[in-house]
């Protein structure tokens, strides 16, 4: 696929000269180590790294032209613009030919629920018939890709005659304009607690920044988790038409540890998702297929199967007498939610461990713990992903918010998640909180095996499945 240079200007505002017009583009790039011949490489300055100083080596690659926010003394043309980073996704979209206004595109932000949201749409819609690319935490590296590779997937989609895409859209991707000249048909927001504090600053400017995809520069229609405060602001600034989730919605839904019952929009359905915080995930899901227009018994019949997502309220079952459930919550609300759910499926004692990402944002972890201590009847507290940071130092504020000891601090999480399913009784509900699908641990610069899961069933078949 090639596009004159001009064309991509234009999109810029910009106008080239008649001898750099007619360059033909095939792609866009902002890593010179992945340039190839025809491409634009966008020269994107970092933190750490200003890809102005790669320009060189992109060119020796093959880059057709540069996306600059200076001049360079190099061969090929550049067009300047006041910020790459804001002018790379419009650029990309116009490379790739505006994939998004051409097939129809979901995006969901929030701080919780985004990848299971997400993963029930593509679910009822495949169901449907439609065939749905998912982009999001299950599936890249990032949640949200940058511009180039994002606009790229767009168009591989298309290409590939799917009919649908459903997507996460995360706060930093809001910031950082990764999807700026995307379009989405419906956005969709779960809710918004403390997280990613580290790189916002405040949950106001946290707000703002997934505000951002409710406007009609990005989306023509909205459907918002109004039952907190929140999307209740969202709901009340958003200038698109909106669909609202309300607490009214949830009444009579019925939630066990793997399957929930509920009624939406009159009809009758039998969710194979626990937990109540998985009825709104697919009551916003729900609501979004409607937007895109099919039909809501249809809707209904396709959330009956509905797919599980990895480490989400996920159960670990070896014959045991009592629930273990693994769950990627890892912020104050999300930790909170799956607490709430598990204890209304524990017919005993609540048992959670959990810890902290190293290297994230630091407010979060004694909120993390005033939560755990107050809604758990006994508390592990351990090592989550250290990275950089002293993993006794992230209990420790872990700690600091709670108002009783916790029953242990262990910093090996495996002896930690064999501790609790050791001392579980029948009737109990072990939970382990925080990496859900993940499958290794990052300790210093080290990075090795680990998934709770698989550390719950060894454990767990350690006992021989006993009941007790």
């Amino acid at each position: 696929m090639n596009i004159r240079l001009d064309l991509v200007g234009e999109r810029l505002g910009l106008q080239l000269p008649p001898i750099e017009a007619a360059v033909k583009i095939s792609g866009v790039a902002h890593d010179s180590r992945v340039v190839t011949p025809g491409v634009l490489f966008c020269c994107v300055p970092g933190q750490n790294v200003d890809g102005h100083e790669h320009a060189p080596m992109a060119v020796e690659r093959g880059a057709a032209a540069l996306l600059v926010e200076r001049r360079l003394n190099v061969s090929v043309p550049q067009m300047v613009v006041r910020s790459v980073r804001e002018a790379m996704g419009p650029a990309a979209a116009a490379v790739y030919r505006d994939p998004s206004a051409r097939l129809p595109v979901v995006g969901i932000t929030g701080t919780n629920g985004k990848t299971t949201t997400v993963r029930i749409i593509a679910s009822v819609l495949r169901e449907l018939g439609v065939e749905t690319t998912e982009i999001g935490t299950l599936t890249g590296a990032r949640t949200t890709p940058e511009a180039p590779e994002l606009q790229q997937l767009f168009r591989a989609a298309l290409d590939s005659n799917k009919q649908a895409i459903a997507m996460e859209v995360s706060s930093h991707a809001l910031d950082q304009h990764r999807v700026d000249g995307a379009r989405f048909r419906v956005a969709g927001f779960t809710n918004l607690g403390v997280d990613h504090l580290d790189h916002h600053g405040t949950i106001e400017e946290y707000f703002l920044a997934k505000q951002r995809l409710f406007s009609t520069e990005f989306a023509d229609v909205a459907v918002i988790d109004t039952r907190g405060p929140w999307g209740q602001r969202l709901a009340a600034e958003t200038e698109l038409p909106f669909v609202a989730i309300t607490d009214a919605a949830l009444d009579g839904a019925q939630a066990g540890p793997r399957s929930s019952t509920f009624t939406w929009r009159g009809v009758p359905v039998a969710l194979p998702l626990g937990g109540i915080f998985n009825v709104a995930n697919a009551l916003l899901a729900a609501e979004v297929v409607l937007a895109l227009g099919y039909d809501p018994d249809a809707i209904a019949n396709g959330l009956r199967v509905a797919d599980a997502v990895p480490g989400r309220f996920e159960t670990i079952d070896e014959g045991q007498a009592f629930t273990v459930v693994v769950d990627y919550a890892h912020t104050p609300d999300g930790l909170e939610a799956v607490l709430e759910a598990a204890r209304a499926v524990a017919e005993k004692s609540l048992v959670v461990v959990f810890g902290a990402g190293g290297d994230r944002d630091r407010s979060k972890r004694p909120q993390m713990g005033e939560v755990a201590r107050r809604l758990a009847d006994r508390v592990v507290v351990t090592s989550d992903n250290p990275r950089g940071e002293a993993p006794e130092v992230i209990i420790s504020g872990i700690v600091s918010g709670m108002d009783s000891p916790p029953e242990l601090i262990e910093l090996d999480r495996h002896a930690a998640i064999r501790h609790a399913i050791a001392g579980a009784r029948k009737g109990d509900v072990v939970l382990i909180a925080g990496k859900g699908h993940e499958s290794t641990q990052t300790i210093g610069d080290t990075v090795i095996d680990f998934d709770d899961r698989d550390v719950a069933r060894s454990e767990l078949r350690r006992l021989g499945g006993r009941s007790q």
